[in-house]
């Protein structure tokens, strides 16, 4: 019996997913447990496995398509069955048609030229070749579905260099989504003067459209010396890598949160040898006491839970109209990974234990690092803690996660030195970095938490009997 698979629902506040990849491809058996495809939603990335085991029926959807949740995006049975009731609306699927049966053919929008068209009917097509419609001056063999000329009309694609994967050697509308991401489009203004060109030609318009300023350097370039042109084509090595939607995301937050907010850091150090002894006897003690490992992170993170609810205009949330001041202290826990950084929220850290933190904490980053957080642990959050310590940083300027007031960020430690009852002394510091909204908070109360912060780490086993 056919299974539709579906787009995967991560989360309650998530409605659409990108398709990033597909590792099986239509006619490959599958048994249950392979990998089929991998998705993102704006936070997180995943991997769906195969629920049964068949033949990949049929594919609906391409890599790099916005599918809503619960969509069916392939079908797997046997060879044979019949995929109609599990097609989705929109999908445009190779389905066999009559012998009989005259395909649309119009003249295509035009595009970026790059090479010799190659458009050709696949061989044995039984189609009777009709005149062109009024337009380009396309090869007789081209054959195009109504959706995708309407497409190649709105978006400007030149469908000559199409490569035709539908029934019978026919573009269709997957064929132009290909020319678009290839950037072989035109834009109106610039299609006549376009056609009668011999010669490829870049366009540097939106989507990388060749405009009529375009068709005019191009001109230029033709007058100039050959020893000019083949400057100009040189070009150094270098990797292109496509953005992935994380990173995209995670560029819009940033950009968004330095241009909108009035953000300003202030830096402050404290004696650390309190935190630091007490770290090391929960690593001596941690198995006979029931301890998981309980990292300096894990410290700051528990010191901030508890110092934060008597500075309420940093666990707060600042929309411009108004101010969303939080009872609880929902914590956001920055996580270095592959795909990006990611912020999971560790709710109601006022509320945890040290050890309970430390377990939490753990279990998001790995679920964050593996690729299987669930976004509803990626929003909510209310304050930031940032780490850069473990890799040397002294000091940063932690960028603030719109809409919160404030983020700190914990720097590494050092060795100073201080005079203490007239002589002098070493002792290990530990300095942090506060960034806070201006808008939303004052010089002086961002100033009074830090160092309220900084005095409960140095009397940290004080904060514990709390």
């Amino acid at each position: 019996m056919a299974t539709p698979v579906i787009m995967p629902r991560q989360g309650n506040s998530v409605e659409s997913c990108i398709l990033t990849e597909w590792f099986v491809k239509k006619g490959q058996e599958v048994t249950e447990g392979d990998l089929i495809f991998s998705y993102e939603t704006d936070k997180a990335a995943f991997e769906e496995e195969s629920k049964v085991s068949g033949i990949v029926l049929e594919t609906f959807f391409k890599e790099g398509d916005d599918i809503p949740v619960l969509t069916n995006i392939c079908v797997i049975g046997e060879k044979g069955e019949d995929i109609t009731p599990y097609i989705p609306e929109g999908a445009e699927v190779e389905v066999a048609e009559p012998a009989a049966q005259e395909p649309v053919r119009t003249e295509p929008a035009v595009g970026a030229l790059s090479a010799k068209p190659t458009n050709t009917l696949s061989e044995g097509a039984m189609i009777e070749k009709t005149e062109h419609q009024q337009g380009l001056n396309v090869p007789s063999d081209m054959f195009i579905s109504p959706r995708a000329k309407n497409l190649a009309e709105k978006i400007g694609a030149d469908t000559r260099y199409a490569e035709p994967t539908g029934p019978n050697g026919r573009i269709i509308e997957r064929d132009i989504r290909q020319l678009q991401q290839e950037g072989l489009l035109v834009t109106s203004g610039a299609k006549e003067a376009y056609l009668n060109l011999d010669q490829s030609i870049k366009g540097l318009g939106l989507g990388g459209r060749i405009t009529t300023s375009d068709l005019n350097k191009g001109a230029e370039a033709e007058n100039q010396p050959a020893e000019t042109t083949a400057k100009e084509i040189e070009e150094a090595e270098y990797e292109e890598i496509k953005i992935s939607n994380i990173r995209k995301v995670i560029a819009r937050t940033m950009h968004s949160s330095l241009s909108e907010m009035a953000q300003l850091t202030l830096n402050s150090s404290f004696d650390a040898t309190e935190i630091l002894n007490l770290r090391k006897k929960f690593k001596v003690n941690a198995e006979e006491m029931g301890l998981t490992n309980i990292t300096l992170n894990d410290i700051l993170v528990y010191a901030v839970s508890r110092v934060l609810p008597m500075h309420k205009a940093l666990n707060a949330h600042f929309t411009g109209e108004s101010i969303k001041y939080f009872s609880n202290v929902h914590m956001g826990v920055a996580v270095d990974t592959e795909r990006g950084l990611m912020v999971p929220t560790l709710f109601n850290a006022n509320k945890k234990s040290l050890n309970d933190i430390a377990i939490e904490t753990k279990e998001l980053a790995q679920a964050c690092q593996k690729g299987t957080i669930n976004p509803d642990y990626l929003q909510g959050g209310t304050f930031t803690v940032t780490n850069l310590g473990t890799l040397g940083i002294e000091s940063f300027t932690p960028v603030i996660n719109p809409p919160q007031t404030a983020i700190l960020g914990i720097n590494t430690t050092e060795q100073r030195f201080r005079e203490r009852d007239g002589a002098i002394e070493s002792y290990t510091a530990m300095s942090l970095s506060l960034t806070f909204d201006h808008r939303a908070v004052d010089g002086a109360p961002a100033a009074r938490f830090l160092k309220g912060l900084t005095q409960a780490l140095e009397n940290f086993n004080v904060l514990l009997a709390k």
